[in-house]
């Protein structure tokens, strides 16, 4: 073996060496408590003077309103006042799944308990647009407070309209929510 091939091997083994020592000196040992940027994740909520006060805010940056309140994303945001927000809307989303509308929160929440707020939040079952994956990703202090928030608005308004199914015509305003493909080129 030549004095560079043995340079060569002796350059790499270092190489290699030095590099499992530095991951094995970053790494964690067994049974080791979590870091504290682990704890503070496991426990990420919304802080405010009260709880009403964090569901409001969540409400307002979770972009609720923009389905849930009639006028809203129109206004962009300008109107309605807030003792009128989320009372549902009878304009409509449709897509693949059918037509839904934005549920009168304020009433459907009116005979829900908090639990099961939270139960609904974590199965996410029901049609688009609504961004179930958000919910879930809330901890159950957020969704305590965004249920604080709409109880303490009240009941008001009507339920919104009776989701159809794939294939029903709506005989009301909606979005369509279908993707378009741009036309062939010649």
């Amino acid at each position: 073996m030549s004095a560079h091939t043995k340079n060569i091997y002796v350059h790499t083994a270092f190489v290699v060496i030095a590099g499992l020592l530095s991951l094995q000196a970053c790494s964690k040992p067994a049974g080791a408590s979590p870091t504290a940027d682990a704890v503070v994740a496991e426990v990420e909520h919304i802080a405010a003077a009260s709880q009403v006060d964090a569901g409001r805010y969540l409400i307002k940056i979770g972009g609720c309103n923009d389905c849930h309140t009639p006028g809203f994303a129109m206004t962009n945001g300008a109107s309605p006042a807030e003792p009128e927000w989320l009372t549902g809307d009878a304009v409509g989303y449709a897509g693949p799944w059918g037509v839904s509308y934005p549920a009168n929160l304020r009433l459907t929440f009116a005979n829900m308990t908090e639990e099961q707020f939270i139960d609904m939040s974590r199965a996410g079952q029901g049609r688009p647009p609504m961004p179930w994956p958000s919910l879930k990703a809330m901890s159950d202090k957020d969704l305590k407070a965004i249920y604080a928030y709409i109880k303490s608005l009240g009941p008001k308004g009507e339920m919104a309209p009776a989701a159809l199914s794939p294939g029903v015509a709506p005989d009301r305003p909606h979005f369509v929510f279908v993707p378009q493909m741009p036309a062939a080129k010649s």
